[in-house]
């Protein structure tokens, strides 16, 4: 794992099947014949986070585009880069952190696409005790992967809080020790310790980093240089039925959360969690920006803020990094 995100902190949530058959809900047929066959590498483990993924597979919003993608599931033993500087997935969701380490070791990589235009790490905290804004986490005690200090490093830093005052008590990935009265507050994703604890009837808060100055760009389309040089009908295609597959998530979330259980029965997902999952993705995923420009898009002035913030995590990059030139057609700009 490397150390700046942390993927190792994502877990699935919850367990039981709750799972309804395919029949029930309708899912389209595979109506046209697909030519090109393509892997796409997620970043972890089945679940609504991919959602829009899945209705793109689902409706045959690749195959009408000549594609037969392969969704591959990541998770803390299969990480995104390899298979994508390999070549054997044509496209993979990162985040811009990873990605910058990447190619500090002399990946190829672009970023092409930005699905999370918030990125997700929060401090979750009990309702009681709430961390509203940076500055509450002074004297407090905060679980956490000690992965992630970095990350927690940054936080304060933008915002001027004394990162000393703060203790650091490394837990497993759970909001257990918060509920226990271990620590005070958890870093952690908004969309899935947060989650867990409202589907358990826990009163928490969540503080969402992004709203206080932490920008950096997750979920994040990356290909190789050399995939864009030569193969980027695929990559169009491929893109183009991501943002028509989101676009339908939008517009109903429960829909798109029964299409996920049906599609993965054996994944262990738990229909409420899932579903206050796929609502709370949303904010993270469509803004202003967004609506005026298309799903996936940035501005100079976002990826200048990216760069800001990953120097702080110690990760030197340029607006190179990124390239608009795929999201430009897919959108018609």
């Amino acid at each position: 794992m490397k150390p700046s995100t942390g993927l190792s902190r994502r877990s699935l949530l919850a367990t039981g099947a709750g799972a309804l058959g395919a029949a029930s809900l309708g899912l389209s047929p595979r109506r046209l014949h697909a030519q090109t066959a393509v892997n796409f590498q997620l970043s972890w483990l089945h679940s609504t986070q991919f959602a829009g993924s899945y209705i793109a597979q689902d409706r045959g919003l690749w195959a009408e585009r000549g594609l037969a993608v392969s969704l591959q599931p990541g998770g803390p033993n299969a990480p995104v880069e390899p298979p994508v500087v390999s070549g054997t997935a044509l496209m993979g969701i990162s985040a811009a952190d990873y990605t910058a380490a990447a190619v500090s070791e002399g990946a190829p990589f672009k970023i092409i696409g930005v699905a999370m235009q918030n990125n997700p790490f929060a401090i979750a905290s009990l309702s009681a005790n709430p961390v509203n804004q940076p500055s509450d986490m002074e004297g407090m005690r905060i679980g956490m992967a000690l992965a992630n200090t970095p990350v927690l490093q940054a936080l304060c830093t933008i915002n001027d809080v004394d990162f000393d005052a703060i203790e650091i008590v490394p837990t497993q990935y759970s909001p257990q020790p918060l509920v226990a009265g271990e620590v005070d507050c958890l870093l952690c994703w908004a969309t899935d310790l947060p989650v867990a604890m409202t589907v358990q009837g826990v009163d928490n808060t969540t503080m969402l980093m992004a709203d206080h100055g932490y920008a950096v760009h997750s979920q994040t389309y990356i290909v190789t240089e050399d995939s864009l040089a030569n193969r980027r009908n695929e990559i169009v295609a491929l893109m183009a039925g991501e943002v028509a597959g989101w676009a339908a998530y939008r517009e109903d979330t429960v829909a798109a959360t029964d299409l996920t259980l049906a599609m993965f029965p054996d994944a262990g997902l738990d229909r409420e969690t899932q579903l206050l999952q796929a609502e709370r993705q949303v904010p993270l995923m469509f803004s202003d920006l967004t609506d005026a420009n298309g799903f996936g898009w940035w501005t100079d002035q976002t990826v200048a803020a990216n760069i800001e913030t990953l120097g702080l995590l110690g990760r030197e990059v340029t607006s190179d990094l990124w390239d608009r030139s795929i999201l430009e057609e897919v959108h018609g700009v």
